[in-house]
């Protein structure tokens, strides 16, 4: 694992003290994991059933979370928002749903600049540096790592909750700063000998901007017992998709990898169709999920980053109808949703609502829907993937 850590990694900060990174790393390398390899094997199986088409994959949380908002509340509220869609999707959709939190170490984002606007270090998350801007509060913090631990401990604090009342929600999160990643990864149990877990999610995921094909994310990926996501948009090749699913699913397991399609509303009908086909060619049994939000921001007239939700809902209109096209399953749906009453995602047909967008605009990073939106999304695609299956079974 050190010699792929070693390969070029994108989006990683630049640690201005190596000692207190690798104190932080030894700090992490000793700490208890946050999921154990049972769970993780349980949540494989699940996906394998998405994988068969007999289930749905629901994955929904904040964008970025923060340590100022794991509260009790929120995180209750976030997991409440995800069950509420659930619920609708399994009575719409009428199959069962595994329910994956993006919660429990969301706290690491890519950026497509190293500064901002004020000539600052980008704000890369709560796991890096400091959303103040300031120049010292800016600057990349290793220990910032340990303390994502125990946040992220915190969180999972709820999510066990949940289990004991027999709702089971797994978690995950985007495996981007492989500092930390790597240092939590443990061996699997007597029967996995060799096999390396993630101790710090139970489904990773591998984004966009992260998943060059020679580079120490999808490196990372490859030897991971968990199963994993990988973020594919208008720009990947189906020679790339295929190479994809060679690398991270060589034994064509089924649930091994999720392809989490982000297309944008206008791509999805035309760079969609041809991945899925060449990844079925080559025999892969994957799950293919749509996560209807990256690909459709915009900005309001004021600057606010925004999504309609009608956009978020036409991508998904053209996601099933690319998988119904192709005799393939729309396994899986992926959101950035909140329980809270934010208002960062617009209901109307324009982004031009700054009024609406300022009564609650919350996130640090990226728009959520709130827990009214979320709801509408899921029985629109709930709608969608019982008319999927009613036409597979006609």
């Amino acid at each position: 694992m050190t010699e792929v850590l070693a390969r070029p990694a994108a989006q990683q900060p630049a640690w201005p003290d190596a000692e207190a990174v690798r104190a932080a790393v030894t700090v992490l390398r000793s700490a208890p994991p946050l999921v154990t390899p049972d769970e993780t094997d349980r949540l494989r199986g699940r996906l394998a059933a998405v994988a068969r088409g007999e289930a749905l994959l629901l994955q929904s949380g904040d964008c970025a979370e923060t340590f100022a908002g794991n509260t009790e509340s929120h995180v209750d509220a976030t997991l409440r928002c995800l069950l509420d869609m659930a619920g609708v999707l399994a009575r719409r959709g009428g199959l069962p749903v595994v329910t994956v939190g993006r919660v429990g170490g969301q706290y690491a984002k890519p950026r497509s600049a190293p500064t901002d606007a004020l000539g600052l270090p980008v704000y890369r998350g709560d796991i890096v540096n400091s959303f103040e801007p300031d120049p010292v509060a800016r600057t990349a913090d290793p220990r910032r790592m340990v303390l994502a631990h125990t946040h992220a401990a915190m969180a999972m604090n709820r999510v066990r909750a949940l289990a004991r009342t027999g709702k089971e929600v797994f978690s995950s999160h985007e495996a981007m700063l492989l500092d930390y990643e790597g240092a939590l990864l443990r061996p699997g149990g007597d029967g996995d000998q060799g096999a390396l877990y993630s101790g710090s999610a139970h489904f990773l995921w591998i984004g966009e901007r992260t998943r060059q094909l020679d580079g120490a994310h999808i490196g990372f990926a490859e030897q991971l017992a968990n199963p994993v996501g990988l973020k594919v948009g208008p720009g990947t090749t189906p020679e790339e998709a295929v190479e994809y699913a060679r690398r991270l699913d060589p034994d064509r397991v089924p649930g091994r990898l999720t392809l989490i399609s982000r297309m944008g509303r206008g791509r999805v009908r035309d760079a969609l169709p041809p991945l899925v086909a060449a990844v079925r060619a080559a025999g892969h049994p994957v799950v293919w999920s749509c996560d209807p939000m990256h690909g459709n921001t915009c900005e309001s007239p004021s600057g606010y980053k925004t999504r309609l939700v009608e956009d978020v809902l036409d991508e998904l209109r053209g996601f099933f109808e690319v998988h119904a096209e192709l005799g393939t399953h729309p396994g899986g749906l992926h959101l950035e949703a909140t329980g809270e009453d934010v208002t960062e995602c617009l209901d109307g047909a324009s982004a031009d609502d700054d009024a609406s967008l300022v009564a609650r605009y919350d996130s640090l990073c990226d728009p959520r829907l709130n827990s009214s939106q979320a709801h509408r999304v899921a029985d629109a695609v709930g709608g969608l993937l019982h008319d999927h299956r009613g036409g597979s079974r006609g």
